[in-house]
């Protein structure tokens, strides 16, 4: 029987986590690299990956970045073949980067907002959400099977959402249809590379404090509506989000594939 320690054994993974220079995708890199895996962060913002990779690198972790725009095609192939020669392979792949949608078409406090109105959506503000949280993973799903295929197999964890449950009218619209994609493009990646020991599983948070929602939740009136939906009446930490991360990575998740695992603080249950 494994012992636990085996159970979560992460050390000397190759790892890449998309977007992991703040909030969530910096949890995943932490706890990743915090295990002894060996650790490459895509970002598209490099001074911000300069700093994190620094702080992180003094801490006698193995970490490296590259500047990668996830919407970039081209430059995504290049960047996974540059791991792959780095490190020998690509075992565990984090596709996590993502932007915020914007306003939706009701406000916190229940008035029409003309701004999320669909009549009143930008064509290109739309076009962008949909690349960065939807193809983009399609692009790095692509690049970690066409690496973890020639060595036996990996782990691909995509950051979903509650969002691709719901119906959440102060998000911007574009979001939801966004996060429905992934949970169903999860599932249908799970389906074609459990053959070649390619284990495909999504993390669905609720809302947690990082970049991409912070803005918003500085805003008195945003964050009282985000906590009220949490059953334990607060918002997500980055830190949360580690344990989950780690299980999926390590043996101990080696039966689980195709899932979408909900870390959310209740707030679905009240939701729906």
């Amino acid at each position: 029987m494994a012992t636990l320690d085996q159970m979560f054994d992460v050390r000397g993974k190759s790892v890449i986590v998309t977007g992991g220079a703040s909030g969530i995708g910096r949890a995943y890199a932490e706890v990743m690299a915090d295990n002894g895996a060996r650790v490459c962060i895509f970002d598209i913002d490099a001074g911000s990956l300069d700093q994190v990779v620094a702080e992180m690198t003094a801490g006698n972790r193995d970490v490296w970045g590259q500047v990668v725009n996830v919407a970039d095609r081209p430059r995504m192939a290049e960047a996974f073949d540059a791991v792959a020669e780095k490190h020998g392979r690509i075992d565990v792949v984090f596709a996590n980067a993502g932007i915020d949608a914007g306003p939706g078409f009701m406000t916190p406090e229940g008035e029409r907002n003309p701004e999320g109105a669909i009549e009143n959506l930008d064509d290109d503000h739309w076009d962008k959400v949909i690349t960065v949280n939807l193809s983009s993973v399609y692009t790095t799903i692509k690049h970690a099977a066409r690496h973890m295929k020639q060595t036996g197999g990996g782990r691909i964890i995509v950051t979903s959402s509650i969002a691709a449950r719901i119906n959440e009218s102060i998000v911007g619209t574009p979001y939801m249809p966004a996060k429905a994609g992934v949970d169903h493009l999860v599932r249908h990646m799970a389906m074609e590379l459990g053959a070649f020991g390619i284990l495909v599983n999504a993390i669905c948070p609720g809302p947690f404090m990082t970049n991409i929602a912070g803005g918003r939740l500085k805003n008195p009136a945003d964050r009282k509506a985000f906590e009220s939906q949490s059953l334990i009446g607060r918002i997500g930490d980055p830190e949360d989000i580690k344990g989950l991360a780690l299980y999926l990575a390590a043996p101990a998740s080696s039966y689980v594939t195709g899932s979408q695992i909900v870390i959310d603080g209740g707030s679905l249950l009240r939701m729906t």
